[in-house]
């Protein structure tokens, strides 16, 4: 029996996928005659409308002896979200063709249920150009490389730890505290110094946790935003490293924190550190309409509840214009350099105050880029009672594509491919072009365990710090767990978007929760087959054409095997996944039995031989 509706297939709709206002989308369903329809409609909703509107589909003929086609235009014009179905009219009454499980895609039901969603973004949104192709590094700057160039601090309130392969510190101190002042002094001209590693691995950006002077090693408790952080290095220690970066083709991002500034701050103030200034000590302060407070100076508003981390109030216009403004902070480092910004906790930020963001960037630099940090569909994401309007086309150009890392990582676990395949797709249909093409694909961050722990080690499962300080894995758990990762890594590399490796990924680097994800990297002691592995595929990204902006089509996807096809006008690359820990013999796609074989897989008499726990590539020019 046919499929009544696939929003996925553009035999169903097209064109697929997310829509530019104005764009006219053709749909096409295909019904049992046996309903015997009268009438079949498009039923459709513009988001948090109470009305739906019906659009009559107009029959087509026959597909065959026992289908119908029906087919119908709709033209999307508002930003924003559409939710759509079909209904029926036959002799027994109404009818509703609306979204199944990943098994059934669509069926013909009885009352109404679920819906698709169609995504209308801004009418000439582009992203820039520069990221696509490329490869991400995330440097969580304290350790990553010290350059050796002891600084001259005036703070004295921080330990030193001066063995640089030591976990960092996770049990209280006497006070019962974890304060996160211990260093291990990397910095920026350490940094500066390995760009050569980052160039062979095929790095083209680097994004930079936060930099700015604070008083924690995460540096996301601000104390100056206009000023690197001594221990890290000067201002004019960035502004030469983006010059050496750009010299090798790398771009640099920073992480805007811009919800919450640290207590221990320039505007804040609560320790004094600043002398007599800042919103704490002084309702006469510049900075003192910042920040809410309930009852001055004790009670205000903090992020998550953390006293050392007071929320701004990110809509007043002091805030604004400090940060946004002319010569506002988000100028200030892409005048040294940069060139754009990651924003932390973005479904944190209002609108106002990203479209603000936006037009300063813009204005810098047309081509400076703008990724925010959000955990589920950045598409239909709510927060704050709204449906947010991260990727319409007026406040970011990417997100931290969460989404993906958790369909990976699940596959790697034991996932179904048809569950993995469905949420990869779901991000394909749901995100605007634009977006997808440059999506920040990670397997790790500094706030997920990292992805080799997560593949092969035990599940936390809420245990403590004890335990996971002294928990590691097994040569047996290790081995398994880099051959799957590899695999993980293969798709993180072939996905639509483009990778951001978590420093010390390629190196073998294990770990729980913060602060075990955030040990500093191993050099001397790194994994050098895996970041070979690594460098191999930032040069397959950098001449396989079909990886920057190609088109997905998802090819098989049914228990522990998945794979799908990217293709543009020149070349088309077939991306096939063993997850068994049996060799699979494969019927490659047509066209691709004489292709290129990427790993080495045998390929023979059409036939595709792909060992345990691995990846192959077949790639052809077209």
């Amino acid at each position: 029996m046919a499929i009544p509706f696939d929003s996925q297939k553009k035999y169903y709709r097209t064109p697929f996928g997310a829509v530019e206002q104005g764009t006219t989308i053709h749909f096409r369903t295909l019904l049992p005659r046996n309903e015997h329809s009268k009438i079949v409609e498009l039923c459709v909703k513009y988001d948090y409308d109470y009305n739906w509107e019906y659009h009559k589909l107009i029959w087509c003929g026959t597909f065959d002896s026992d289908t119908e086609i029906w087919e119908c235009d709709f033209t999307p014009d508002r930003l924003g979200l559409y939710w759509y179905m079909f209904r029926l009219k036959t002799p027994d009454g109404k009818r509703y063709i609306v979204p199944s499980d990943p098994y059934r895609i669509s069926s013909v039901e009885d009352s109404p249920g679920r819906s698709w969603q169609i995504t209308c973004y801004k009418k000439g949104f582009t992203t820039p150009k520069w990221p696509v192709g490329g490869v991400m590094y995330q440097i969580f700057p304290d350790r990553f490389y010290f350059s050796g160039e002891e600084k001259k601090l005036e703070r004295t309130d921080f330990k030193r730890n001066s063995d640089w392969y030591a976990l960092p510190q996770w049990a209280p101190d006497e006070n019962g505290m974890i304060t996160n002042s211990d260093f291990f002094m990397g910095d920026l001209k350490g940094i500066t110094q390995k760009l050569d590693y980052l160039e062979h691995l095929g790095v083209s950006c680097i994004y930079l946790n936060p930099i700015g002077e604070a008083y924690s090693n995460h540096r996301y408790d601000t104390g100056d935003y206009s000023r690197v952080d001594p221990i890290l290095g000067t201002n004019d220690d960035f502004k030469t490293l983006c010059e050496e970066a750009r010299s090798r083709g790398i771009h640099v991002i920073n992480d805007g924190v811009f919800s919450h500034t640290g207590s221990d701050s320039k505007y804040f103030n609560r320790s004094g550190r600043y002398g007599e200034g800042g919103a704490f000590r002084d309702k006469d302060s510049p900075y003192f309409s910042w920040y809410k407070f309930h009852e001055w100076p004790y009670n205000y508003h903090s992020w998550w509840g953390f006293d050392t981390l007071p929320e701004v109030i990110e809509t007043d216009p002091a805030f604004n214009e400090y940060i946004n403004g002319k010569d506002g902070i988000i100028r200030q480092y892409m005048r040294l350099g940069n060139s754009g910004w990651r924003l932390d906790v973005a479904d944190e930020l209002p609108d106002e105050f990203m479209e603000n963001l936006r037009k300063s960037v813009k204005e810098e630099n047309p081509e400076a880029f703008i990724v925010g940090e959000v955990w589920e569909d950045a598409s239909n994401k709510e927060s704050y009672g709204a449906r947010r309007k991260f990727i319409l086309g007026d406040q970011l150009d990417s997100v931290m594509n969460y989404v993906f890392r958790n369909a990976i990582l699940d596959f790697c676990r034991g996932q179904d491919a048809r569950h993995t395949m469905a949420a990869i797709m779901s991000v394909v249909e749901n995100y605007p072009r634009p977006v997808l093409r440059v999506l920040m694909n990670s397997l790790s961050t500094h706030d997920t365990e990292r992805a080799l722990t997560v593949i092969a080690g035990e599940p936390l499962n809420g245990r403590d710090r004890a335990w996971q300080a002294n928990t590691h894995l097994s040569p047996e758990q290790r081995e398994r767990g880099l051959r799957v990762l590899k695999l993980a890594v293969a798709m993180q590399y072939t996905l639509p978007g483009f990778p951001c490796v978590y420093y010390g990924d390629e190196a073998g680097m294990e770990g729980y929760r913060d602060p075990f994800n955030r040990c500093c990297y191993p050099w001397g002691r790194e994994n050098k087959e895996l970041v070979e592995y690594h460098a191999r595929l930032g040069k397959l990204r950098a001449s396989c054409s079909a990886l920057w902006d190609g088109e997905f089509f998802n090819a098989f996807a049914e228990g522990r095997r998945l794979s799908y096809i990217r293709h543009d006008p020149k070349t088309a690359i077939y991306c096939t996944f063993n997850m068994s820990d049996e060799e699979m013999i494969i019927d490659p796609p047509p066209g691709f039995s004489n292709a290129e074989v990427f790993f080495g897989s045998k390929l023979e008499d059409h036939k595709l031989h792909l060992k345990p726990l691995s990846s192959e590539f077949l790639i052809i020019d077209m």
